[in-house]
């Protein structure tokens, strides 16, 4: 199944450096970094890096891929192939499909289906909430690459951990994972909601999300479940950080591996920010919202010095005709793991990242956060996971190549100066210059 592949003369973007090298891939691993002889690989396929560069395969530790039970929307075998098309190899996936991801029987369904349908390396957290709080307090959580509550308020009011402080001192107590949670206060919601219908009746104007769903919404939920963690000494994620406000909460004076607190940052809050809303509508309505210029400043910057951990997507397909209704009838969401390296990309080609600080933040944090094996790094002895670049190659998002399987994105129209050319899952070449290769599923993460 595995073809020894040889990248000659290419750029490795890795552990805060890029240099040129060759990389020889071998039964499925990295067998090999340096200027390597004809004889070594003489029996190898030859790919030519010069000029591109070699990232690791992106890690995107929070997506929605909506199988089983949401599969009108997207499931594991096409968005994971989106995912591939943009370099992103590996996922984790959210609790939030139907059934609910509440039992261990659940979550192992959820693993078979990927095991036969994932283009990329896969896991899955356990879901949790009121419903199942004590059967989880008495499950080996180690077990679990983590627990989370994100997506499970749609099912019913209540659901958020972030909006039970007794439901998070039950489990930051006794939780032996990674707790990640969606950081919102429903009540704050909920009292901005009626402010905004007294006002407008249902047909609330899209450019109120971020005022509904406000900045101290998420600051207050923010703040409260840390110093619960911090009492507990649980190890607390949160979830898709929106605000510039919240970024001062969290920690850079220590390595992420010593770090109990971690957070992340969807692209799309790197990219958008409420002046979108008036071109875009629901189309950019995510949960929490899109928030100003400045927050969208803030969280960059807070990326840069490491109070932020992680980049990921929040991948949330919906169909177009569910994004389309009004305001409080159009669901919170949308696809971006096609596109999450692009818009890095073109970040860095506008002067504000570099290449090294993206592979830190979307392959090798991930890896260190999540405990991953073996994946995140170019390294010897590692999983062949990794995506080639041509940082000179404009291209338009459009229909005809948009791999959703809702088949749409808020992207549309945007170019993009790079592409990536070459994703190699496993060792296998799985996607090249937009050709798919035979599939061959990927493999469930291992982790520590």
């Amino acid at each position: 199944m595995h073809q020894s592949i040889v990248i000659k003369n290419v750029n490795i973007v890795n552990e805060g450096q890029i240099k040129s090298t060759d990389v020889f891939i071998q039964n499925g691993f990295i067998q090999k970094i340096g200027n390597l002889s004809g004889e070594i690989t003489k029996d190898a396929k030859t790919i030519d890096g010069t000029g591109k560069y070699l990232f690791p395969g992106i890690i995107d530790g929070q997506v929605h891929f909506r199988e089983p039970g949401l599969t009108h929307k997207g499931d594991l075998y096409t968005e994971s192939r989106a995912a591939v098309a943009g370099g992103t190899t590996s996922f984790i996936d959210m609790p939030n499909t139907v059934p609910n991801v509440l039992t261990t029987e659940i979550l192992d369904e959820k693993f078979r289906i990927a095991s036969k349908k994932s283009w990329a390396n896969y896991s899955f957290f356990l879901g949790v909430n009121n419903d199942n709080l004590d059967s989880v307090l008495q499950m080996d959580t180690s077990q679990f690459i983590g627990v989370s509550d994100d997506g499970l308020y749609f099912t019913k009011k209540g659901n958020l951990l972030a909006d039970s402080p007794d439901t998070m001192e039950k489990l930051f107590s006794n939780c032996k994972s990674i707790i990640a949670i969606h950081s919102e206060m429903e009540k704050i919601i909920e009292e901005n909601e009626e402010i905004y219908r007294a006002e407008y009746g249902e047909d609330v104007p899209i450019a109120c999300h971020p005022l509904i769903r406000s900045e101290e919404g998420c600051y207050q939920s923010t703040k409260r479940a840390i110093a619960i963690a911090e009492k507990h000494k649980a190890r607390l994620h949160i979830l898709h950080l929106t605000t510039e406000a919240e970024t001062h909460l969290f920690r850079n004076d220590i390595p992420l591996r010593e770090k109990n607190i971690t957070t992340e940052v969807s692209v799309q809050n790197l990219w958008f920010s409420d002046k979108d809303y008036q071109r875009l509508g629901t189309l950019i309505k995510w949960n929490p919202a899109i928030k100003t210029e400045q927050d969208r400043v803030g969280l960059l910057k807070a990326l840069l010095d490491d109070r932020i951990d992680i980049i990921t997507t929040d991948h949330a397909p919906h169909s177009l005709e569910e994004k389309e209704k009004p305001y409080f009838q159009s669901m919170s969401g949308a696809p971006m793991v096609q596109h999450s390296l692009y818009i890095m990309l073109e970040l860095y080609k506008q002067g504000l990242i570099s290449l090294e600080k993206i592979a830190e933040k979307m392959c090798h944090n991930v890896a260190i956060l999540y405990g991953i094996e073996k994946r995140g790094f170019i390294r010897e002895g590692y999983f062949a996971d990794l995506t080639l670049v041509d940082l000179n190659s404009p291209w338009t998002v459009g229909k005809e190549n948009i791999l959703y399987k809702c088949g749409w994105s808020p992207l549309e129209g945007e170019t993009f100066q790079s592409k990536v050319t070459h994703t190699f899952v496993n060792g296998n070449l799985v996607y090249e210059n937009g050709n798919f290769s035979e599939f061959i599923p990927g493999q469930r993460l291992e982790f520590k």
